[in-house]
This record gives C-alpha cells, sequence and structure tokens, in this order.
C-alpha cells in the first residue's frame, strides 16, 4: 500500500498530468489524448456506480458514452456482461450487488469498448475465495485472447498467479522489473533457503553438511525436515535425484519459500 501503484495507473490512463517526465501508451502521449481513451480501459480501485441502475443500464450509458449508437451499444453491454458471467444478474439494481458482483461490474465497463490494453486497479479486492477465482481465470482469458493487461495489487501470491513477468514498486520508486526467476536472481547474494522432507532426516543433514556449497542447516525434529542455506540453489537442487536414491535418504518433499514474489519484494526492500 502506499507505493504509488494507483497514481500509475490514473498517468497511464491521462487523469492526471505528469509533474516530470511522459507517460507513453501504444507509442502516444496519454496526456490530453481522448482519441487513444477508445484504446484503453480502466477498472478503477473505487467504485463510481449510479446505484439505482441495473448492471446492463450501467454498461448501456458506458458503451453510449463511449460514442456508440444504440444498436451497437446493447450489443457491446451485452457481450461484456457475457465475458464477466454476469447476464445472469444485468438487470438487478447495482445497489443489491456483492463485491463480487461490484467488481465483475466494474471489469464489464473496462472491456464494453473492447480496448486494446486494459489496467486493473486492485480488481480482486474484497472478493470471497470463489469470486477471487472466478475473476482471475477471466484475467487470464483476456490475455489469451490478445489483451495487453497490466494487474495492480499489493497481494503478491495473487500475482505471481496471474503472471510472472512483475514490475516491483516501493513507496514510488522502481524496485525491480522483469520475469520473477530474473527478479529471484537479483537476491543471490543472500542464502537461498531450501527446505529437505525426509523419514531419516538427521543421517540426511549429515550427508548436506558435507556439501561445500551448503553455508548453514538446521534441523527441525518435530517436521522431519531439514533446511539448508546455499548461494547455488541449481547446483544443489542438480544434486539432489543422486542423493534421494541412497538407502534411507528418499526425499518426500522438496520445496522452497525463496522461490515466491514474497521473499524477493522483502529481500530487495530490506536487503
Amino acid at each position: 500500500n502506499g507505493a504509488g501503484k494507483s497514481t500509475l495507473l490514473q498517468l497511464a490512463t491521462g487523469q492526471l498530468r505528469p509533474s516530470q517526465g511522459e507517460v507513453r501508451v501504444l507509442g502516444h502521449t496519454v496526456w490530453n489524448n481522448p482519441a487513444l481513451n477508445r484504446h484503453l480501459g480502466l477498472c478503477p480501485e473505487q467504485d463510481a456506480f449510479y446505484e439505482w441502475m441495473t448492471g446492463w443500464d450501467f454498461l448501456y450509458t458506458c458503451a453510449r458514452l463511449g460514442g456508440f449508437a444504440r444498436g451497437e451499444a446493447r450489443d457491446r453491454a451485452d457481450r461484456a456482461l457475457e465475458q464477466v458471467q454476469m447476464t445472469e444478474h444485468a438487470h438487478r439494481p447495482v445497489r443489491g450487488y456483492s463485491k463480487g458482483m461490484r467488481q465483475r461490474t466494474k471489469l464489464a465497463q473496462a472491456l464494453v469498448h473492447d480496448p486494446l490494453v486494459l489496467f486493473l486497479d486492485e480488481p480482486l479486492t474484497g472478493t470471497d475465495p470463489l469470486a477471487r477465482r472466478d475473476l482471475m481465470d477471466i484475467i487470464l482469458r483476456l490475455a489469451a485472447a490478445g489483451k495487453s493487461v497490466l494487474v495492480s495489487s499489493h497481494v503478491l501470491h495473487e500475482v505471481q498467479a496471474l503472471t510472472p513477468h512483475i514490475i516491483l514498486l516501493n513507496h514510488g520508486r522502481l524496485v525491480a522489473q522483469g520475469h520473477v526467476r530474473q527478479l529471484r536472481d537479483l537476491i543471490d547474494k543472500h542464502p537461498h533457503r531450501i527446505v529437505l522432507v525426509c523419514s531419516n532426516y538427521r543421517t540426511l543433514a549429515a550427508r548436506l553438511v558435507t556439501w561445500e556449497d551448503v553455508e548453514g542447516l538446521k534441523i527441525l525434529p518435530k517436521e522431519g525436515r531439514v533446511l539448508v542455506e546455499t548461494r547455488t540453489p541449481d547446483a544443489f537442487y542438480g544434486r539432489l535425484p543422486a542423493l534421494s536414491l541412497e538407502d534411507g535418504l528418499a526425499l518426500r518433499e522438496v520445496y522452497s519459500e525463496d522461490d515466491n514474489l514474497e521473499a524477493v519484494f522483502k529481500y530487495l526492500v530490506n536487503p
């Protein structure tokens, strides 16, 4: 929170004028460029509905404001609601919508004019697990259909579930960008923590402590696990299959919490 995500999206959609520098989308300057709006869709974080309207009325009005004739606006409202799986609730007043339904309707208004680029500001906020999964599936389908989708979120595990291509912001500054594995490589100066689960965990620990690239090792007897620290995780992982074939050292599970985006962010922000 407070990293500047919503401000960045407002700049990218022409709602704010940059105090310095320039913002370009699809090769064009965004500020004071109404012609570009037809190619951009924004799902804002905050609601801005006419509560007495039905979902369909809201979508139809958005299409009309976008310059479409009545017949075309009706068709586009229908299609957008179908895309977000809201056809069943299209003629209910927005005031009676759940949080998930409101989020779907906001997403539909961003789609009603069939933009090339979508900016989604915290689209999963406040939704229940089922609605969150449905919305994530919709976003993934839009990307698969050829849309460029930029999702803003402070919930890192949700971002990682949507895409491996990440931009990390902290207090308005760019911390890192790239594929999540590339970002993980940025913190290799920190030991990579790997957990191994094995019935004969003490023998496993005795074996691992002889490896030169193991910088630290901790036995977790209650869980039957061994926590290893290494700066060369790829080489370490490469030797594990052979190790697991040794008598009594069958590995039941191997995992590392340092491979997730949350760990990357913590390391980069708090070196």
